[in-house]
């Protein structure tokens, strides 16, 4: 089959003729329609994001496609079948603490990079081996919407984090990193899920625009001004009532202090769920007042990616129309022209924009 291949991280994709993957027990074969292209691909290519990644590696986050061939395990699964392939993959010999890796992208720990050495390629080829429990049915769709199908990819971080959140309908969330790819996908799915509004800080002034167009008066925008006093109260005053829980989503590059003006804005007995990368490479930690959080009854948590069941539950939220994957506007590249497709992501990332490559 044809795949991209990183060898190293200061060589571009090599597009080259592999082996088909085997099917063993446990496994399903996919013929991969679409695989998005995150935004920060070329960071982690360049290794920029220092992720641990044992090269060559066929990368990929996720994908769009068919199933070709199902191991002797399978009992739902059939030849044919649309599934999402989840990139989260975890080790089946400890249901208490399992290892996670994220298939053809990255791993968490040494048990993660154990299970990435076998667990190793992702979708960037024509098809693509994954475990039984990764194929994940979402119903019959038609060849041309794989691509935006693919939207799940980034819909279902910030799901996973309000899930571990226990949103309510009703309640009032705000997202740390609303302009940014996930976090605009957050402003989405939470409205989805019924919130009673969304207060969305940002610098970006057009993205922040853009959601108020895209979601009306739901959506509460706040400019930042870098001034973290002044910052926390303009988010606390853009709210009807005070916020019920706070789900930071900020890359990197943020300065912790973004952070923790809008952590602190929570109200008393809140919640707030940390899924962003500030801090991953390097400089100052978030520092938090222990006084507030203890007197307050603060809950903060941290959270990767999602549940299993998060993938199914989003498939219903898109079928019932509350979440609409059209909000993304898709840009397509076939398979050879890899290099492209990770460049134009790197230029064009943002809310709900997505680059597909389709094999």
């Amino acid at each position: 089959m044809k795949a991209a291949i990183l060898h190293s991280l200061d060589r571009p994709l090599e597009i080259a003729q592999i082996p088909n993957p085997e099917i063993g027990t446990g496994e399903v074969i996919v013929d991969v329609v679409a695989a998005p292209v995150l935004p920060y691909a070329n960071e982690v290519f360049n290794g920029q994001r220092r992720y641990p990644i044992e090269l060559p590696i066929v990368p990929g986050c996720g994908a769009i496609g068919r199933v070709s061939a199902i191991g002797p395990d399978a009992t739902h699964l059939k030849a044919g079948d649309w599934v999402f392939c989840d990139p989260t993959v975890r080790s089946r010999d400890d249901a208490l603490i399992p290892d996670i890796a994220l298939q053809g992208w990255s791993s968490r720990g040494e048990g993660g990079l154990r299970l990435q050495r076998y667990f190793h390629d992702g979708p960037f080829a024509e098809q693509v081996r994954v475990p039984t429990e990764n194929a994940i049915r979402i119903g019959e769709i038609d060849s041309d919407e794989a691509g935006r199908w693919c939207a799940l990819n980034v819909m279902l971080v910030p799901y996973g984090g309000l899930l571990s959140a226990a949103l309510r309908a009703g309640e009032t969330l705000l997202v740390s990193g609303a302009t940014g790819n996930f976090g605009s996908a957050c402003v989405a799915v939470a409205l989805a899920m019924g919130a009673r509004c969304v207060v969305a800080p940002g610098r970006n002034a057009q993205a922040l625009d853009d959601l108020k167009q895209r979601f009306g008066e739901r959506v509460r925008p706040v400019k930042l001004s870098g001034d973290e006093q002044a910052d926390r109260e303009r988010m606390q005053q853009a709210a009807p009532c005070p916020i019920d829980c706070v789900i930071d989503l900020l890359p990197p590059s943020a300065p912790t202090t973004a952070v923790r003006a809008a952590l602190m804005a929570v109200r008393p007995y809140g919640r707030v769920v940390l899924m962003g990368g500030v801090g991953m490479l390097g400089g100052a930690g978030l520092d938090l007042p222990y006084p507030w959080i203890m007197r307050n009854d603060i809950t903060i948590r941290g959270k990767w990616m999602y549940p299993t069941e998060a993938v199914t539950l989003m498939a219903g939220l898109i079928r019932s129309g509350l979440l609409d994957p059209g909000h993304f506007d898709i840009k397509t590249f076939p398979l050879v022209d890899a290099n492209d497709a990770v460049s134009h992501a790197a230029a064009n990332g943002g809310p709900f924009r997505m680059t597909v490559i389709r094999p």
